[in-house]
């Protein structure tokens, strides 16, 4: 059974910035990666350090692969909202055609695999997006209306599993 990649949820977001963002229409689209998974390719869950960036999500912003959905499914729980996984995986113009259909209240979060990302903001019309980084669980993609370019990209920050690049050490 093919499951879906593709979260859309409608947020008054808590900014990487630590301010309130509130959402004008057209809405601004975070998309971030899943979180961490097992060593084991038939584990289609999050690993423990997965779960524990789904806790952090909740702080950022206020099947067979189910670890998006796990990693912002506290996050919509804590607000209130259901996650829409009504595209299947890999259907990045049913993502593209989901946000551009939105008009509903808040921003859109997108927890999707990297190796897709780059695939998905073309689709919503970037021409030349970078590639998402294979060994980075923890960027934000900041892409504002007209979707065209990618804006801001940050660190989740979360304790423990994110450290600053320039403090990162191979031992």
């Amino acid at each position: 059974m093919a499951t879906t990649l593709y979260l859309l949820l409608h947020l008054f977001l808590f900014s990487a910035l630590h301010s309130l963002t509130y959402a004008s229409y057209p809405p601004t689209v975070y998309l971030i990666r899943h979180g961490e998974k097992p060593g084991d390719p038939l584990d289609s869950g999050l690993n423990a350090d997965g779960w524990k960036r789904a806790e952090c999500v909740r702080e950022v912003f206020e099947g067979e692969h189910r670890r998006s959905y796990e990693t912002v499914h506290p996050l919509a729980t804590d607000l209130g909202l259901t996650v829409d996984t009504s595209c299947k995986r890999n259907k990045v113009h049913c993502v593209a055609e989901a946000v551009n259909d939105y008009d509903g209240p808040g921003n859109i979060l997108i927890s999707w695999r990297h190796g897709k990302m780059r695939e998905l903001v073309q689709a919503l019309g970037y021409d030349d997006p970078p590639e998402y980084p294979e060994d980075r669980f923890d960027l934000i993609w900041t892409i504002p209306f007209p979707y065209d370019n990618i804006t801001d990209i940050r660190s989740e920050d979360c304790p423990v599993l994110d450290v600053p690049e320039e403090l990162a050490v191979d031992l």
